[in-house]
């Protein structure tokens, strides 16, 4: 219970403060709104119906309307069902902070155009069509739970597939307008640090909850987590130094994203050792992929994906898993994993294996989310624009909600001092009060 409401923490406030603060300042209401709405919405989808669509008896390879009983190929069981030695309402409540979370960061790519109101039908409809197909072929048992594919905290089920997800439907939806594609500058930096430590410290429950059990494999979880993230941070920093000559604290705060990211795969299952690899790996591959591969294909061009959210989730998120696959400690694994003799690439014998499982799996969640939020979009536009409307989109939050973050002057622009300073024209224009006068303002 504590590890859940940590994972929630992370999105209410977490990532609130964060997107209404990493937003130029006209969009800062409606985009902490997206985020409240999918995790409210969320909550009330869960326990009516998604969590036993994801965690209930095998409909489907890949559905269930826990079937996490592991077999050999000849049917003898191989490894029982979980029974974790928790009430049930506190298993629905830890997996309900999962899939509210998975929600809210796809919102991320979505941020400054989508039509309030086509969000409101999107987050339903991807939660009971796409979030519960993942989590049930990963970890409630099914397909890929059976063959050994390795997700120890949701890596794929979700980061690859928000990441995914959030790509397709920024696609689908169009981007923002000419001017806030141009010029997009965060209305309060401070902000982004407080959400973003939300999200750093939470992940201590995200990760560390996943074996439902205060054991090895937790702590592991845990001390991981953080030295990934920190390495991650680290190394995106010096990317941005030695190439912009300058530290960025929105790079900063991305570095820390895509460690977070990276290590969630296998949190539990390798050594400290790897989890600094790992962090390496998730510091510079999505900075490359965000600061030069995006800026050169043409295809990631066209889509505008707000907060990049495909290479700080997809991206990261693939990157962990591969590694999980090269790294998972033996024992480690047998401690939480249900396939027996599971191992990473570099420990020997059956680990060169697990890489391609890695992989494979990766493809299934990557596949599964591009054509299922593609009929998704497809489904609600007939209904309601996916796009804002053009005076919506010019003016922001005041037009879609009557409401604006802060009664403060510009769009987070820097005023010029030589337009507002004490010798500024407009200080000139003022008109001056007498002596001894009292002004009331």
């Amino acid at each position: 219970m504590v590890s859940a409401t940590l994972v929630g923490l992370q999105s209410l406030p977490g990532l609130v403060i964060l997107y209404g603060s990493i937003v130029k300042k006209k969009w800062a209401v409606n985009s902490a709104f997206m985020a409240l709405y999918a995790f409210a919405a969320v909550w009330i989808c869960w326990v009516t119906w998604a969590y036993n669509m994801s965690f209930g008896d095998k409909l489907v390879p890949f559905w269930a309307l826990p079937a996490t009983t592991h077999l050999y190929h000849n049917g003898t069981v191989e490894t029982a069902m979980s029974t974790p030695y928790l009430p049930m309402a506190s298993v629905v409540y830890f997996q309900c902070s999962f899939a509210a979370i998975t929600v809210v960061l796809l919102a991320g790519s979505l941020l400054g155009r989508m039509n309030i109101k086509a969000w409101m039908a999107f987050v339903p409809l991807w939660l009971t069509f796409s979030y519960t197909v993942g989590a049930f072929s990963l970890w409630g048992g099914g397909f890929l739970f059976q063959w050994g594919v390795i997700d120890y905290s949701g890596g794929y089920v979700i980061h690859l597939s928000s990441g995914i997800a959030g790509l397709t439907a920024a696609y689908w939806v169009g981007p923002r307008t000419a001017s806030d594609r141009e010029r997009f500058p965060p209305n309060n930096v401070l902000l982004v640090l407080a959400g973003a430590g939300l999200l750093w410290m939470g992940w201590a429950g995200f990760n560390g909850g996943a074996p439902y059990a205060a054991n090895i494999d937790a702590s592991m979880a845990v001390l991981n987590t953080h030295v990934c993230a920190a390495t991650s941070l680290l190394m995106w920093t010096t990317l941005d130094v030695v190439f912009f000559k300058k530290p960025s604290v929105i790079g900063a705060v991305q570095g820390m994203m895509t460690g977070l990211v990276c290590i969630t795969p296998g949190a539990g299952l390798v050594q400290g050792w790897a989890a600094m690899v790992m962090g390496i790996l998730s510091g510079s591959i999505p900075w490359f992929t965000m600061m030069v591969v995006h800026r050169r294909w043409s295809f990631l061009q066209n889509i505008d994906d707000t907060l990049g959210v495909f290479h700080t989730h997809a991206v990261a998120g693939f990157l962990g898993g591969a590694a999980t696959g090269l790294f998972a400690e033996p024992v480690l694994c047998a401690l939480f994993l249900p396939v027996t003799h599971s191992r990473g690439g570099v420990y020997g014998s059956v680990g060169g294996v697990q890489l391609l499982k890695q992989v494979v799996g990766a493809g299934f969640v990557v596949a599964w989310n591009a054509v299922v939020t593609t009929a998704i979009c497809a489904v609600i536009r007939f209904v309601v624009p996916l796009r804002m409307s053009e005076d919506q989109l010019k003016i922001g939050d005041d037009e879609v909600h009557g409401e604006e973050a802060y009664a403060l002057w510009g769009d987070g622009e820097t005023l010029a001092l030589t337009r507002h300073g004490p010798n500024s024209e407009l200080e000139s224009q003022r008109p001056r009060v007498p002596t001894g006068v009292t002004q009331n303002v």
